[in-house]
């Protein structure tokens, strides 16, 4: 921000009626969030009977880590009693691959239709936009089909191609859009020193294109990770993500329902997303104001 820019004049110091009540409509609006979390972590360290005297606002007076232990290895889905663990292992196996190939393919697009606009470059891109907006229900069934034919059904690698599928119309949005905003000097520049097509994209693009690799990072990881309909469908038995073991557990008809890891095990389930906004959440703004939503 320059000098120009800077705001000028006292930051006001008096407390008006008005700023009481955004102050106030900002606490209640922290604690209708933070309320459902914050019982959810004190019931976790809770054990049972004192969970069934009804009290849930209330902090643990016999604190106890073993609902956590037992959610992450022993909770059971069915006569299955392995836990949350294998969920989660399955769902870095998913997320990794499919979403760095995703955001790849996704920068590889929109600097091929920012830069280079092969013939046809702005039907390709509408079609890509078109499949952003039609709602996945209406794949299920001719994907479906399509994987059976190639032998990807119910497999790791289909599952992976689903997500990379589903994630390339918006990644190459949000790299079309943030390439536009780039001087077209700098790549004309490339091209009389004699970069082509790959040489430009790994040494001049990637390194500029920081903020949107945070924000396509943040999108990418959070969505496949929070997944449940595709791993239901595609992954197949052996490679459930962490989404459906968790509904699995929570919903297991077997004994009596322990809510204690219920609630650990949908803390474990959400502690990647929790870890990638906190981490990355500044960069995830800057990226958003560095022109991923321009265009």
């Amino acid at each position: 921000m320059t000098a120009e820019t800077q705001p000028r004049g006292r930051k006001p110091r008096r407390l008006t009626a008005s700023r009481i009540g955004i102050y106030a409509f900002l606490v209640l609006a922290a604690a209708f969030f933070l309320l459902p979390f914050y019982v959810m972590i004190v019931t976790s360290f809770k054990t049972m009977p004192e969970i069934q005297q009804g009290n849930i606002f209330g902090l643990p007076t016999d604190f106890t880590l073993k609902p956590w232990s037992t959610a992450w290895a022993h909770a059971c889905t069915g006569v299955n009693c392995e836990g949350i663990r294998v969920g989660v292992l399955n769902s870095f196996e998913i997320m990794i691959p499919a979403a760095t190939l995703s955001i790849l393919l996704g920068a590889i697009n929109g600097y091929a239709l920012s830069f280079w606009r092969p013939r046809g470059g702005n039907l390709i891109f509408a079609v890509l936009l078109l499949g952003a907006f039609i709602p996945y229900q209406v794949y299920l069934y001719p994907l479906v089909r399509m994987l059976s034919k190639v032998s990807l059904y119910n497999t790791l690698p289909g599952i992976i191609t689903v997500h990379v599928i589903f994630g390339l119309p918006v990644m190459t949005l949000l790299f079309r859009n943030y390439y536009v905003a780039v001087p077209v000097d700098l790549f004309k520049a490339a091209r009389i020193d004699g970069g082509g097509f790959w040489t430009i994209f790994f040494q001049l693009m990637i390194p500029m294109s920081g903020p949107i690799l945070v924000v396509a990072a943040i999108l990418q990881v959070t969505g496949i990770w929070n997944d449940f309909l595709f791993g239901l469908i595609f992954a197949g038995r052996d490679h459930l993500p962490m989404t459906v073991e968790l509904n699995n557990i929570v919903n297991t008809t077997t004994g009596t329902k322990a809510y204690n890891v219920n609630m650990a095990a949908t803390i474990l389930t959400a502690l990647v997303p929790l870890i990638v906004y906190f981490v990355s959440g500044r960069w995830f703004v800057r990226g958003i104001a560095a022109g991923a939503v321009k265009g």
